[in-house]
């Protein structure tokens, strides 16, 4: 007990220096990296995928399969790594890292690539969980605003990098390449990491892990996740497997409570939870998550479908949003450290963001293109106050002890709220379109894979009305995006922890 008090202290007092800068950031964030960009990186290369390998209806399980196994994965990292210690759980997270991408490389279906994406996704989701972890086990509280300011600006601009990487590699060099490009990257992470000092394990002796509760949490998020993929296409015919998914994760997550509230060593510390600085940064998280990924998600769409722009031109507009979260963050993370103070920054910048989604839904339709772009990258800018500031206030909160269970706790809110939000916001836009005029929502399915050439061959006066009724629509789902960030303030400003 003495020896870990003293490691805290140490840890508490160590000074922040350049030194320290460069041995611990840069073994962190390559691997965060590798996780995040394979989060999005494989988007523009399904076509490719699907066109060789066939079974075209199962390629998006590309994607959610590594979704869901970095949710899943969260929490046992999280749990692992305070008990065996956080450097060594990294080096087995970045070997099977490694190894599942060659097997993706080396996959002959897309039911075998499938399997092959949800190892790598364990693999993964302890990237970003661990990563996030040993910010707070060697650095010391008021110098992590910095540390975690770059590494959200990392998870931004890792998450923006990967479709434009994916696409290139997959023209130039073929979609194997988009996996075995990790293969490197990977052993300079293991080089990296060996520079780490870990704190010594907390739990190593006499542990035991929660199976029951895994099981249940598997039973939790898996359903709860293919209810809410299925949910953004808002097909009819899905409502009753939507339904049952929901039940089903509805019935895990009631065993779950009981399992964890009943084990000497949860995998989920319900106690931890129960904290109000901790459970309302991470709803705060959840609320953040669906925001902004929806936000990064539809404004393409938007912009492709309503305004009619070149998949350039998007990307060119879209380019400003990614530095203003990068900026933000960085710029929230200096003062944090300068300050002290927390939850500050985003109960004023979430009032700001929640203005410019709510101004964007209301004067869409009479803005510029340089106009919009403008707004959302102000906007971009104070979304970029909350996901370090977050992690700061659960990882105090929790103690040298929990690191990576509020870490992982943080990683699993997030993950959740992304995927709500987005699926919110897909049912919201295709029930809007249906209810009001059902070929406006057939034509929007299509426009969103063609974009404007959707609307080619109707006569001029329905197709403007067509047009005016997805931009309706999007103005419905953009209100909502100011609703998702209106009560993260809410949590904000209510979060009793305002300064480490």
């Amino acid at each position: 007990m003495s020896q870990e008090k003293s490691e805290s202290d140490a840890a508490q007092k160590a000074p922040s220096s350049r030194k320290l800068f460069l041995s611990v950031f840069p073994s962190i964030m390559i691997p965060m990296f590798l996780a995040i960009v394979d989060q999005t990186i494989v988007a523009t290369a399904l076509p490719t995928i699907a066109s060789e390998l066939g079974d075209v209806e199962r390629v998006s399980w590309v994607v959610v399969s590594y979704l869901i196994a970095t949710t899943i994965a969260a929490p046992v990292y999280g749990y692992l790594g305070d008990t065996f210690g956080r450097r060594r759980l990294m080096f087995f997270a970045l070997g099977l890292f490694f190894a599942s991408s060659l097997l993706c490389a080396a996959t002959p279906t897309v039911l075998l690539l499938s399997a092959a994406r949800v190892l790598q996704g364990f693999g993964g989701g302890g990237l970003i969980t661990l990563s996030q972890a040993m910010i707070g086990e060697v650095i010391p509280p008021r110098e992590r605003g910095n540390y975690q300011g770059y590494l959200a600006t990392v998870a931004i601009t890792s998450a923006a990098f990967g479709p434009v990487a994916g696409g290139w590699i997959t023209e130039h060099l073929g979609w194997r390449m988009v996996f075995l490009v990790n293969a490197p990257l990977c052993i300079i992470a293991v080089l990296m990491v060996f520079r780490l000092k870990g704190m010594a394990s907390v739990r190593a002796h006499g542990w035991r892990f929660d199976v029951l509760g895994l099981v249940y949490f598997i039973g939790f998020i898996l359903p709860l996740l293919l209810a809410l993929e299925q949910a953004q296409h808002f097909d009819e015919r899905a409502i009753g497997v939507i339904l049952g998914l929901l039940a089903l994760s509805l019935v895990s997550l009631v065993l779950l409570l009981r399992q964890e509230s009943r084990e000497t060593a949860p995998l989920l510390s319900i106690n931890l939870l129960r904290r109000a600085a901790i459970w309302q940064a991470n709803a705060l998280a959840a609320c953040h998550g669906a925001a902004l990924t929806a936000l990064v998600s539809f404004v393409p769409i938007y912009l492709r479908v309503v305004r009619g722009t070149s998949p350039s031109q998007t990307g060119y507009l879209l380019l400003p949003i990614t530095a203003g979260i990068g900026i933000g963050a960085i710029l929230t993370g200096r003062m944090v450290s300068r300050t002290g103070l927390t939850m500050f920054f985003p109960s004023v910048g979430l009032v700001f963001a929640s203005l410019t989604l709510f101004t964007f839904a209301l004067a869409a339709p009479v803005m510029t293109l340089g106009q919009i772009s403008l707004l959302l990258t102000v906007n971009s800018l104070f979304m970029g106050s909350v996901m370090g500031v977050v992690q700061i206030t659960t990882q105090t909160a929790a103690g040298p002890k929990m690191l990576g269970a509020s870490a992982a706790a943080v990683q699993f809110s997030r993950s959740i709220g992304a995927a709500l939000g987005t699926a919110l916001l897909g049912a919201l836009l295709f029930a809007h379109l249906r209810v009001s005029d059902p070929e406006a929502a057939a034509l929007f399915g299509r426009a969103v894979e063609l974009g404007p050439e959707a609307f080619a061959g109707i006569d001029a006066a329905r197709r403007e009305i067509l047009q005016k009724e997805v931009a309706d629509a999007f103005r419905l789902a953009f209100m909502a995006l100011g609703v998702f960030t209106s009560v993260g303030m809410v949590l904000a400003w209510s979060n009793p922890m305002r300064r480490v």
